[in-house]
């Protein structure tokens, strides 16, 4: 973020106002001082003494006088803040830097600088800066961290001058501002082998050729990069632009993480409730199958699909990887509960596909939402769901109910349901799932699944 250069005070038509908003700018010192003074004046007056005038005087004007000065000084500054990196995870910090350059041909006097920060994210900082030349340059860093997820802005700046008495102060705001993206926490999950393994992008069994006779050739554009060999020369002449031919390209996987965020499905809050177990669980999912080289879409009981790019909301096909887990990752830092209270539509959407995977992180069910839940599998080639009892993470002990025959109702209809203790690692409870998986699947000709 670049500021921009603002002067200390205003100058034609604004001098009276900004006269006014100097005199506002009087310290405590500056309050006392013009107050001690106006009273020895009075007393002088009543008494008839002289010398206690000259002193009340003195101690009266010395603080219009710094107003005065500190209102005519016409120095310039410029500020800048760099924000690294500007997506973290919770828990973790980010650092800001803060550059000030007097772009005037006067020194300035004491300067601070404070930045606006969000509560969540700690302490608003503040730099007392006590002289910079011009032309001079003067940089300060500070911390910031969250537990909590979010979007949270940084600033704007405000520059605060002073005088070398302390008398007055003036503020002055920049208008620019940072935002720094808090996302969930991710856990890295142990690799376990696909079912119906088959070499590919995304451990994928299909892949898709491409047509390569002078016919029926399908060319695209040419990238950097690309082999000239491949080179199409008859399309190439016919749209004007170098074109090369298609070769096979392997069909990835398609995985769909759904995040259950009802908020009736849910109960307490926090970093160490249910739900933002939920939510770190989906963003470790999605990280994790993006990395073994999925497609993926991020997908919530609403039927909204996330980054929403490609066919049906998958990511990781058209844009890169990186980006596709950027994007889904931002959705998550700001995800909450939704006034629903169904399964509905997210099993609508999931009917219509046909994902290789589909790895599911669910609420409170009654008997209708797992019976939602069941249907929602559809076509996929395996589904998984990890189940959580936010009753008995709201108590912090696990407690038998519900959840025991929600996930013997998912296990019936060819899910692989776990149900999720308080505190557990996800990792611990990936393995367990793939085991779960095996010995379900051990009379068939498949394996496990990642």
């Amino acid at each position: 973020m670049a500021g921009t250069a603002v002067p200390d005070g205003p100058r034609g038509d604004d001098d009276r106002g900004g006269l006014r908003a100097a005199l506002s700018g009087l310290t405590t010192r500056g309050r006392s001082f013009l107050a001690a003074g106006v009273a020895a004046a009075v007393c002088a007056y009543v008494l008839g003494q002289a010398d206690l005038l000259r002193v009340g005087l003195l101690l009266a004007v010395l603080p219009l006088i710094c107003v005065l000065v500190l209102h005519r000084t016409r120095y310039r500054v410029a500020t800048s803040r760099l924000l690294t990196p500007q997506r973290v995870e919770t828990g973790t910090e980010a650092r800001v830097r803060l550059r000030m350059e007097n772009v005037s041909k006067l020194s300035t006097g004491l300067l601070m600088l404070q930045d606006h920060v969000p509560y969540m994210l700690g302490s608003r900082p503040r730099f007392v800066l006590d002289r910079v030349e011009a032309g001079g340059r003067r940089e300060v860093s500070y911390r910031v961290r969250s537990d909590l997820r979010g979007r949270f802005p940084l600033g704007p700046l405000q520059l605060r001058l002073s005088d070398p008495f302390g008398m007055c102060e003036l503020t002055r705001s920049f208008s620019a501002y940072d935002t720094l993206t808090v996302v969930p926490r991710t856990e890295a999950l142990p690799p376990v082998e696909l079912f119906g393994e088959a070499a590919g992008y995304g451990e994928g069994r299909q892949r898709t050729l491409a047509l390569a006779g002078d016919d029926d050739v399908i060319p695209r554009a040419y990238r950097h990069g690309d082999d000239l060999r491949r080179v199409h020369w008859r399309s190439t002449a016919r749209y004007g632009e170098l074109m090369v031919r298609r070769e096979e390209q392997p069909q990835r996987a398609r995985c769909t993480v759904l995040l259950d965020t009802r908020g009736v499905a849910y109960r307490g809050a926090g970093p160490d409730s249910a739900f933002e177990w939920a939510v770190s669980g989906a963003a470790s999912a999605l990280v994790h199958m993006l990395e073994r080289g999925y497609t993926v879409r991020l997908l919530t009981d609403t039927g909204s699909a996330f980054p929403g790019e490609g066919a049906e909301g998958f990511g990781g096909a058209v844009q890169d990887p990186a980006d596709s887990a950027g994007l889904m990752m931002d959705a998550l830092a700001v995800v909450d509960h939704s006034e629903g209270a169904g399964l509905s539509r997210a099993s609508d959407v999931l009917r219509a596909g046909g994902d290789e995977l589909l790895v599911a992180f669910l609420g409170d069910l009654d008997e209708e939402q797992a019976s939602f839940v069941a249907r929602a599998r559809g076509r996929s080639g395996a589904a998984v769901a990890f189940v959580l009892d936010s009753g008995a993470w709201l108590n912090g002990r696990p407690a038998p109910g519900a959840a025991g025959d929600r996930v013997r109702q998912l296990r019936e209809a060819g899910w692989t349901a776990i149900a999720v203790p308080p505190g557990a690692r996800l990792a611990d409870l990936w393995q367990q799932a793939a085991g779960v998986r095996a010995e379900a699947a051990a009379d068939t000709p498949y394996g496990g699944w990642a």
